[in-house]
């Protein structure tokens, strides 16, 4: 059933996610303090279409690339950092679907129904044994007749229970290695169950609602991906879970900037010839954010200059730079809210003023272990130990 749009289509992405934000603001301190999926806000994605922007214009979206669903990332993640994630995580699922399904009948198929109805996508690659390592699986697809079955125990799948969709890891087979894997697209039908095995109660982005689940499928054999999940993830995963993740991250830092600023501000002009005590750490503050967008705007332009070269996106070069992208970005946002609450003193450490940034800082502390930013920097050494780096300040 299409999901039908109440404003003007006419208006640009920006300008509906702009009114998704302003939904997402006034629900978000609800949602952090509750625990509870941002049921307001996605419905409000829905209404403004803007699930569907990345999926290709002849499918039935807009054909965004990743910039500008970047960029929408970080309007909505200035409102809600549970929000914002949830909707990275969405556009992350689309970007593989993009790049990798378009030449399956079912997967554009399936794209086109997602942009036609508005689909929200989720993904099943954690499994209980393996930790946080994405490239290996214990669960195997079984297919026979044209149909595949799959059993997965998944120690985390991020607003599952809400999600239209599912995009699961699996081994190819059941003889397969655990780094032979497949990424299966499985729709929230009667082909589906899902048993909660866990509750997400954490210290922050509790309103991605990232149970666990005891996850069972079956299916049509054509919703399995017909590229190797090695390739799917080292060509379209594994940046635009950095970008995306990046971009939800820097948001929340610029809206805790923007509450000490705003602190600063009235400080200054109830003593306007004095300077206020928090100007300094303001500043250090607005340069570690400028490195943030610095950093997420370079690795952008490296990405997009690499799409349609599947050789250059499968480089130890590439992954290195978007590896460093993750950790810094997840380093400096902790670094800006925790200048930022500096700045606003005891009303930036309550809740329920114009300066709290105490859900700020609780959902950016994630960042660091929204994959172990020690697992990546050991990925990254092995890497650094057969590629040199690259010095160029230019193309």
């Amino acid at each position: 059933m299409r999901a039908e749009q109440t404003n003007d289509p006419g208006d640009s992405p920006r300008e509906r996610m702009r009114r998704v934000a302003a939904v997402a603001a006034e629900f978000a301190d609800a949602v952090d303090r509750e625990g509870r999926f941002p049921a307001e806000t996605v419905a409000a994605l829905k209404r403004e279409r803007l699930l569907g922007v990345a999926v290709p214009v002849a499918l039935g979206g807009e054909g965004l690339g990743i910039r500008d669903v970047a960029d929408l990332v970080v309007q909505l993640g200035q409102a809600c950092g549970s929000s914002a994630m949830i909707y990275a995580m969405h556009q992350i699922k689309t970007s593989s679907l993009v790049m990798h399904g378009t030449d399956s009948a079912w997967h554009r198929a399936f794209m086109q129904r997602a942009a036609d109805e508005q689909l929200l996508l989720a993904s099943a690659t954690t499994e209980a044994g393996i930790g946080g390592n994405l490239r290996h699986s214990l669960c195997a697809v079984e297919t026979k007749d044209g149909r595949f079955s799959l059993t997965k125990e998944a120690t985390v799948i991020s607003y599952g229970m809400h999600a239209d969709a599912i995009l699961a890891t699996a081994r190819r087979a059941p003889e397969a290695e655990g780094s032979d894997q497949v990424l299966v697209v499985i729709p929230a039908d009667e082909n589906r169950s899902l048993e909660r095995t866990s509750v997400w109660d954490t210290l922050g982005m509790r309103g991605t609602c990232s149970d666990g689940f005891h996850l069972v499928a079956e299916g049509d054999a054509a919703q399995i991906l017909p590229k190797p999940f090695s390739e799917i993830a080292a060509q379209s995963m594994l940046a635009s879970s950095h970008v995306f993740w990046a971009s939800a991250w820097f948001a929340i830092a610029a809206d805790a900037f923007a509450r000490a600023q705003a602190f600063v501000k009235q400080a200054a002009r109830k003593q306007p010839n004095a300077m206020p005590p928090g100007a300094l750490r303001l500043s250090e503050a607005a340069a570690k954010l400028q490195e943030m967008k610095g950093h997420l705007g370079a690795a952008i332009a490296r990405y997009e200059a690499a799409l349609g070269d599947e050789e250059a996106l499968s480089t130890m070069a590439f992954a290195a730079e978007i590896n460093a992208l993750k950790v810094a970005s997840s380093e400096k946002a902790a670094e800006v809210v925790r200048h930022a609450m500096l700045v606003t003193g005891i009303l930036g450490y309550k809740n329920g003023t114009p300066f709290s940034v105490g859900r700020h800082l609780r959902d950016v502390t994630s960042a660091a272990v929204m994959i172990s930013n020690d697992r990546i920097l050991t990925n990254t050494s092995t890497m650094l130990l057969m590629s040199r780096f690259d010095t160029t300040l230019g193309d």
